[in-house]
């Protein structure tokens, strides 16, 4: 994301161990779980959302620095990529889990 005309760096995402440990979230898998892909949801919806604006600004000339544009659109892309690997290992270990015999 942008501010003020910086690019802030990203934040580094803590383990599952760490989130684990944390007191604001619930010790039930579910809510980690569900935590974890609501915040990769609300990333690429947010990176998303300033892309769109960045173009808008662009296609306005509003925009000072044209650089921008791409970076925020690698964001965007980078969010989306995030996404779709997090739900690709959870349905590999939940095809795994379901091969596993009792």
């Amino acid at each position: 994301m942008i501010e003020n005309g910086f690019i802030t760096p990203i934040q580094r995402m803590d383990s599952i161990g760490t989130l684990k440990r944390n007191e604001n979230v619930e010790q039930s898998g579910n809510s980690l779980f569900s935590d974890i892909f609501n915040n990769a949801v609300k990333d690429v919806k947010d990176t998303q959302a300033n892309l769109e604006q960045q173009q808008y600004l662009l296609a306005t000339g509003q925009i000072d620095d044209a650089h921008t544009v791409p970076i925020a659109a690698s964001e965007a892309q980078m969010a989306v990529d995030m996404l779709v690997q997090l739900r690709n290992k959870a349905l590999e270990s939940y095809n795994e889990l379901m091969r596993i015999s009792l």
